[in-house]
């Protein structure tokens, strides 16, 4: 029987999810479940809730270990991600995923304490992901449909890496995510 683009989302996540977290004390799998956690917490929705489970799966899209970072490279893995959870979900879990790295390049800019939050790892790839927005990507960023969501994402991202906290399972978000994920149609996404 074949896989449908949630199992295989969730498969990907659960056996490439088992490395470190950049320079955190959490696995990518970790972080995964400690954002959806807090996205649901905060009374997040189902598409922000599952938009912040695979935030990051865009890092975990090729069968590599690579650390591009560490090269000086970035990966644009909110672009990859989205990507993918665009025909699996739709723009609702895919916008805010593809805006999460602008909403810190956009709050590192207009809230002054913000950059002074982030962890070594969110630092050193701010550099590579362009910096701090000027005044027009500001206002570009702002005239997104799904700023909002990401600016709450990128909020939950940060909060997200604390070691040995007791999370759901990713099994706990899969019915959530059957619910969200697009029928009929729309394009699959290949067997990894």
């Amino acid at each position: 029987m074949a896989m449908n683009d949630v199992e295989k989302l969730f498969a990907r996540l659960q056996v490439r999810g088992t490395g470190a977290y950049g320079l955190s004390d959490v696995s990518q799998l970790e972080h995964a479940l400690q954002c959806a956690m807090l996205a649901e917490a905060q009374g997040g929705d189902s598409t922000l809730i599952i938009a912040a489970l695979l935030h990051d799966i865009g890092h975990l899209a090729t069968d590599t270990d690579e650390a591009l970072a560490d090269q000086g490279i970035d990966d644009r893995h909110e672009l990859a991600g989205a990507r993918i959870l665009d025909r699996v979900f739709g723009p609702g879990v895919a916008d805010p995923v593809r805006l999460h790295v602008a909403a810190k390049r956009y709050l590192c800019a207009v809230e002054p304490d913000y950059f002074e939050r982030l962890s070594d790892d969110s630092v050193r790839s701010l550099e590579l992901q362009g910096g701090l927005f000027g005044a027009a990507d500001q206002s570009a960023f702002v005239a997104e449909p799904g700023h909002r969501a990401a600016i709450a994402l990128r909020r939950i991202d940060d909060m997200a890496k604390v070691q040995g906290l007791t999370t759901p399972t990713l099994a706990e978000y899969r019915a959530m995510a059957d619910e969200l994920a697009w029928t009929g149609d729309r394009p699959t996404l290949r067997q990894s």
